[in-house]
């Protein structure tokens, strides 16, 4: 039931995570990934933890994406932020193809895009083609589409691939539509994302019966603050458990928890 996870090593990362999360050596660790089941294989989850700016960059659709693969929608939600924290998301205004492949190339597409403040709370859904960026001094919870694609437009001079051609062929070179964004109390039940690639829901305590009919099958379930019991196998805070129906979840010691499911 409790699922595998796997540290990241990413030069954006951090040396020093957050309890109950430890580095397993000297290189700083970026993402925390769960593996996913076979039953769940259309879904990723994975903590990321921040010092330094991600790169700018930009996921297809499915319907973009390479023959065989999926296209790569996403929805982040922040855990901690530090003063200052902010996560860069969509364009101020609409642009030309050619403005974004000239500000790419030198540097200034930072400036192009809103950087919105972020704390804890905070919630983002992003469509495919979304220009986005995070910054340092975040943890956040991300769940994804099970893709692996990311076309970097900008990476601040460090010496990996930028793949200008397909991003920009994918990008929506607009403004981030306001209804993906929403702040979420931490002691409040509420489903943040219903389709179309995947449900994700925020428990305080036991699921009520719209929660519960949701995610009527195979889920992910990720303690925040408590823990719980799939069949009789303790998940703590930090990690993750699958379970083949949400009745064999017992939330009894769960304060805030985390389910995704497939759709």
């Amino acid at each position: 039931m409790k699922l595998e996870t796997k540290a990241v090593e990413k030069v954006w990362g951090k040396r020093d995570l957050p309890a109950p999360f430890a580095a397993p050596g000297a290189d700083p660790v970026g993402e925390i990934w769960f593996e996913p089941p076979a039953e769940l294989s259309q879904v990723l989850v994975k903590y990321l933890f921040t010092s330094e700016k991600l790169s700018v960059q930009v996921h297809p659709s499915d319907a973009e994406a390479p023959a065989g693969s999926r296209g790569k929608e996403e929805c982040w939600l922040v855990l901690d932020a530090e003063p200052g924290a902010s996560l860069a998301i969509g364009f101020k205004e609409a642009l030309a193809a050619e403005a974004i492949h000239a500000a790419a190339l030198d540097g200034s597409i930072e400036d192009l895009l809103v950087w919105h403040p972020a704390k804890a709370g905070d919630f983002f859904y992003l469509p495919a083609g979304t220009v986005h960026a995070i910054g340092p001094g975040l943890t956040l919870v991300e769940v994804q589409q099970n893709s692996d694609i990311t076309y970097r437009l900008y990476d601040y001079g460090r010496p990996r691939e930028l793949h200008l051609d397909e991003g920009l062929r994918v990008a929506r070179p607009v403004p981030y539509p306001a209804q993906c964004h929403r702040h979420v109390r931490a002691d409040a039940e509420v489903t943040l994302v219903d389709g179309p690639h995947f449900r994700f829901s925020q428990l305080a305590g036991d699921p009520s019966g719209e929660i519960a009919g949701r995610h009527s099958g195979a889920l992910l379930v990720l303690p925040l603050e408590g823990e719980v019991a799939i069949e009789g196998e303790v998940i703590r805070s930090g990690e993750c458990g699958m379970a083949t129906t949400i009745d064999a979840v017992d939330f009894a010691k769960a304060r805030r928890t985390l389910l995704v499911s497939g759709v």
